[in-house]
C-alpha cells in the first residue's frame, strides 16, 4: 500500500518577481527542496503557470490571487504544513495548522521611512505570524538577534538560522552588451532596487577617486532615490562614466558579473546579501559596508568600509584590489567561501524544520 505522504503549502507568490531577493529565495529554495524532497507532497503558488512551470511536474500548483489576502477569501484547504516563505505575506491559511515562518529581516523597524501608525500596523501583523508560528527560521544571526529584540518571541516556537545557498554560475556567456549598457573602460558593479538602504549615491562621489573606472548599477531604478544618486553624478560631472541599466536578465547579470573587477556593495541594510555572495562565486573582489548581516555573509574574504568618505572608500577598493592581485589563491579563497553556502544544504535543513513540526 502506498504511504500518503503529508502536505506541505508554500507561500511562494513572491516568485513572480525574480528581479528582488524574494523571488531569488523563493526559486532557489523550491528548486532545491524538490531536487532533495522524498517525503512531502509540495503545492506552490504563484500569479500563473507560466512563472513556475519547470516545477509543475513535482508540485501542485494553487494560483496566486490578491483577494486571498483577506480572510473571508483565503485558502481553506488544510495542510499538514504552512510554510509563510516571507515575513511580509499577507496570505494566511483559513484554518488552524503546524505553521512555518522565514524571517528575512525586521529592518522596517531601523530604516525610519513608515509614520508610525504604518509601523503599528506592520509589527502588529508580524507578531500575529510569530505567534502562530510552531518554528520560525532566520536567513542569518542577525535577522534573528534582531527580530528577538523587537519582538516577543513564545517560548514554544523552535527558532532555526539556515543561510541562503549561493546561485550557481551560469555557464553560458554574452560577448557583449549593447553599448549604452556596455563600459569601455574597467568597471564596478553593482545591483539591487534603487532604495534608499542600498546607499548608492556613496559609489558616485567614490567614482571621482578612482579614475581608471567605470561603474554599472543595475535594478528597477523606477524610483525617487534615483534622483539622488542623479544628483551626485552631475555635481562630480561624471554622467559618461555611470551606467544605469535596469532591469537585468540572467544572462546580463552573470555578464557583469563575469566582467566586472570588482562589486560594490555600499548597503545600509541587509537580512542576508544574496548578490555579494553571487559576486564571490565568480571568483570577484567584494567590498561591502561593516553593517547589519553583511559581515556574517561576506566574512574575512571580503573588504568592508567602516563609513562612507569618498576618498577613504576609494583608498579601500584599491588596497582590496592590489591585495587580491597579489594573493595567488584569492580567487580559490573567495569561491571556497560562497561553496559553503549551498542550496541543497539548505533546502535539507528546511526539510528537516518540516518533519520536526509535523512530527515533534
Amino acid at each position: 500500500m502506498t504511504k500518503i505522504k503529508p502536505t506541505i503549502f508554500l507561500e511562494s507568490h513572491n516568485i513572480s518577481n525574480m528581479y528582488g531577493g524574494f523571488g531569488q529565495f523563493n526559486y532557489w529554495l523550491i528548486k532545491n527542496l524538490i531536487e532533495n524532497n522524498e517525503d512531502f507532497n509540495f503545492t506552490i503558488t504563484a500569479k500563473n503557470k507560466r512563472l513556475v512551470e519547470e516545477f509543475l511536474l513535482d508540485v501542485d500548483f494553487k494560483k496566486y490571487i490578491p483577494l486571498q489576502r483577506k480572510k473571508i477569501f483565503s485558502i481553506r484547504k488544510k495542510y499538514n504544513l504552512w510554510h509563510s516563505l516571507n515575513q511580509n505575506s499577507k496570505i494566511e491559511p483559513f484554518q488552524k495548522m503546524p505553521y512555518v515562518m522565514t524571517i528575512h529581516d525586521v529592518i522596517f523597524l531601523e530604516e525610519g521611512l513608515m509614520t508610525e501608525k504604518e509601523k503599528k500596523e506592520r509589527i502588529k501583523r508580524l507578531q500575529t505570524k510569530i505567534d502562530r508560528s510552531n518554528a520560525i527560521v532566520y536567513i542569518s544571526e542577525y535577522a534573528k538577534n534582531s527580530t528577538n529584540k523587537y519582538f516577543n518571541i513564545p517560548h514554544q516556537v523552535e527558532q532555526h538560522v539556515i543561510y541562503n545557498g549561493a546561485p550557481l554560475v551560469r555557464e553560458h556567456r554574452l560577448v557583449s552588451l549593447p553599448n549604452s549598457t556596455n563600459p569601455n573602460k574597467p568597471f564596478l558593479f553593482s545591483i539591487g532596487q534603487f532604495r534608499e538602504k542600498k546607499n548608492f549615491h556613496t559609489l558616485i562621489g567614490m567614482l571621482l577617486h578612482l579614475k581608471d573606472f567605470q561603474l554599472v548599477i543595475a535594478g528597477d531604478y523606477n524610483m525617487p532615490y534615483r534622483k539622488v544618486i542623479e544628483i551626485e553624478i552631475e555635481k562630480y560631472k561624471l554622467e559618461d562614466r555611470v551606467f544605469f541599466p535596469g532591469k537585468i536578465s540572467e544572462e546580463e547579470k552573470n555578464y557583469y558579473f563575469q566582467n566586472c573587477q570588482a562589486f560594490v556593495f555600499p548597503s545600509l541594510h541587509e537580512g542576508f546579501g544574496l548578490p555579494p555572495l553571487e559576486a564571490m562565486t565568480y571568483g570577484k573582489p567584494v567590498f561591502l559596508a561593516n553593517r547589519t548581516s553583511l559581515p556574517e555573509i561576506g566574512g574575512e574574504q571580503a573588504f568592508y568600509w567602516k563609513h562612507f568618505d569618498p576618498e577613504y572608500m576609494a583608498t579601500v577598493v584599491l588596497d582590496g584590489l592590489r591585495s587580491s592581485e597579489r594573493d595567488p589563491e584569492f580567487t580559490k579563497k573567495i569561491t571556497a567561501h560562497a561553496a559553503k553556502f549551498n542550496w541543497s544544504e539548505t533546502a535539507n535543513k528546511y526539510l528537516n524544520v518540516y518533519k520536526s513540526v509535523i512530527n515533534p
